[in-house]
């Protein structure tokens, strides 16, 4: 359906989620590392996660080791300082949407990389900081999906 990066995730919860949410839609999960944690067995009894959720979860040690193996793709950048909303774009199959660290968003470098699309973001209060790294994925996957009539075509 959909591809989902996380860069550099550091937060272990907020990955247990996201895995969640890409098995519930369809999506592949990959994980740029370094990682702040280690996904082990243990960690993914703990977070409640069993293995048929782990399906279309892959690791990479570099970003551009993952864009390469994604190959052609339009990569949607999420960043509180992108240029326009996220339910702007009309998505297709395939689609990728990439996240940065929750301490510190995506670089500006990498914001401003070639294989990037599209900078954008979801709309906030002025004056806060960024939603919550898996509720953000939520919406976005979900709006994407949608806009596909929930079917994947």
């Amino acid at each position: 359906m959909f591809n989902l990066i996380l860069f550099e995730p550091e937060i272990p919860p907020n990955t247990g989620n996201i895995i969640r949410l890409c098995a519930n839609s369809g999506s592949a999960l990959h994980l740029i590392e370094p990682l702040g944690f280690q996904l082990d067995e243990k960690r993914l009894r703990r977070a409640g996660l069993d293995y048929n959720e782990f399906v279309n979860v892959k690791c990479y040690d570099s970003l551009s080791s993952c864009i390469k193996v994604l190959g052609s793709t339009r990569v949607f950048a999420l960043s509180t300082k992108g240029a326009s909303d996220y339910c702007v774009p009309h998505y297709k199959k395939n689609d990728t949407f990439l996240f940065g660290p929750e301490t510190r968003g995506l670089s500006k470098e990498i914001r401003e990389s070639s294989f990037v699309s599209r900078v954008l973001k979801i709309p906030m209060v002025p004056n806060n900081r960024s939603i919550n790294l898996s509720n953000a994925a939520a919406i976005v996957i979900y709006e994407a999906w949608r806009q596909l009539n929930f079917t994947g075509e």
